[in-house]
């Protein structure tokens, strides 16, 4: 960390990291891939060091990261990255975000040239340049609150690690050329049911201070959202809902190839944790639940419909009654030993089968083993893995509720 004296008024701080990256899954694969070839072959030469060797001089394993941090003002920060791999057909990755901070407001700049995005189906897509602005009110535990953004995007998305194809998958409308602008509003209210008065055991202190009190809790959510788009990405979305039947406020101008949205949102949790996280066993038991309502628009065509064919004593459909099921997020930590715990996170789908049968099925979980480091009263280091991104990562938290 270096200090600046600028003008004698102006100090700014610069946080300068270089991080290295090595592809593991890639080199096992490599790995094994040349073991194979040279097993099958005649070559005498299949001794497990020069497969190593001639592995690790693949430069696409490696890659290597530069990221600074500016302190401008207090109220301004500049984060400058770059990343970049040994495959020489891979452009770096270079980043520039600006934080700005309003008495009740967070204002960010962000460019990207590529960026990346996930989309629903657990597919990288590397978008050429992306330019955002957002602008969000400070968040609150309740009452109002409202989401500015705006989004230009330039040049056609390409599958990340996928070369010149994308494989038969079909680009997101959203990450195609274009620019989108999107504002929300929501009302948050959050309702304590119980909370323990229990006193905690004297001369100890607890794993994680925010998670000392056991509370059965629940919060809803409910707002509007208002999409207003101009490019290929409004023709494109209009592909989206073209089957849709969901009432809802929808405009499109093919001349103009712009498209104007608006629909409804909302989101009820439950939080229940059982346990001080003081004893050595069995002392923290959390559980919460999240339901989502992501379309209004679509449960109400649900319930208009199910309403309708109770109303003529017909059978419901099953389009209808999965257009009122809400989507669902489970999460289940328990203590195993002392700091250690134990956590899954998975989304769950509620539906209905051919055979008219409900079913629930869990996608995309997270498993995580977690140590309450006890530093500053709440920091923790965690160690997860997705089955479904195969991905696994080390990381530490501070002050998480």
């Amino acid at each position: 960390m270096e200090l600046y004296l600028l003008s004698g008024l102006i100090c700014v701080y610069r946080i300068a990291m270089l991080q290295g990256q090595f592809n593991l899954h890639k080199f096992v694969s490599s790995l094994r891939k040349r073991r194979t070839l040279l097993q099958s072959s005649d070559s005498q030469s299949s001794s497990l060091i020069p497969a190593i060797c001639a592995c690790l001089r693949d430069k696409s394993l490696y890659a290597l990261g530069i990221y600074s941090e500016l302190s401008l003002t207090p109220q301004d920060t500049l984060v400058l990255s770059s990343d970049a791999n040994g495959n020489d057909d891979t452009p770096p990755r270079r980043k520039a975000v600006l934080h700005h901070e309003f008495p009740d407001h967070n204002l960010t700049l962000e460019a990207a040239s590529p960026s990346l995005f996930l989309d629903k189906s657990g597919n990288y897509w590397d978008v050429p340049l992306s330019l955002a602005l957002d602008l969000a009110s400070i968040p609150s535990s309740s009452g109002a609150s409202y989401h500015f953004c705006m989004r230009h995007i330039a040049g056609l998305p390409k599958l990340f690690e996928g070369g010149d194809e994308n494989h038969g998958k079909t680009i997101p409308a959203t990450l195609l050329p274009g620019i989108t602008l999107r504002h929300a509003i929501s009302f948050k209210k959050n309702l304590e049911i119980w909370r323990s008065e229990a006193k905690k055991l004297k001369m100890v202190q607890p794993f994680d201070i925010f998670l000392s009190t056991p509370h059965v809790s629940a919060s809803g959510i409910i707002g509007a959202v208002m999409t207003a788009s101009h490019g290929d990405n409004s023709v494109a979305s209009e592909v989206d809902d073209s089957h849709s039947t969901a009432a809802g406020f929808s405009y499109r101008s093919h001349a103009l190839k712009s498209a104007v949205h608006a629909d409804l949102f909302s989101s009820v949790s439950f939080m229940a944790q059982h346990g001080s996280f003081q004893k050595w066993f069995l002392d923290l038991t959390r559980f919460h639940v999240r339901l989502n309502f992501p379309s209004g628009r679509k449960f109400l065509s649900g319930a208009t419909q199910l309403a309708h064919d109770f109303v003529n004593s017909q059978q419901p459909t099953n389009k209808a009654l999965e257009a009122i099921c809400p989507s669902a997020t489970i999460s289940l930590q328990q203590q195993i030993v002392g700091p250690f715990s134990f956590r899954v996170d998975s989304g769950v789908t509620v539906g209905l089968n051919k055979q008219t049968n409900w079913y629930a099925q869990a996608h995309d979980p997270v498993f995580a083993l977690e140590y309450a480091l006890q530093v500053l009263g709440s920091a923790k280091a965690i160690a997860w893995y997705s089955p479904k991104q195969r991905e696994f990562l080390v990381e530490l938290r501070f002050f998480e509720t």
